[in-house]
């Protein structure tokens, strides 16, 4: 479990900042109040991706894992 936070918090820096540095330099460009803008929306974007990985990471854990169950071989007998 301290794996699945710890992985959860890692990925939810990396994600949330690429994404909020990536969509608020499209839609206001680089100004002066850039890197306020950035940190708040990070900040704001990271309070909700932690609790979003964490409670439906599992569940599409779970989806994944069903698309590549391994088949069970036919038997030839029947």
């Amino acid at each position: 479990m301290k794996q699945k936070i710890a992985f959860a918090l890692i990925m939810g820096i990396i994600t949330t900042g690429i994404i909020s540095f990536t969509l608020i330099s499209i839609n206001i460009g680089f100004t002066d109040t850039f890197y306020k803008i950035w940190f708040r929306s990070w900040g704001l974007a990271y309070l909700v991706a932690i609790p979003a990985i964490l409670l439906i990471a599992p569940q599409v854990q779970k989806l994944v894992d069903k698309f590549f169950e391994p088949k069970q071989p036919e038997n030839e007998y029947e």
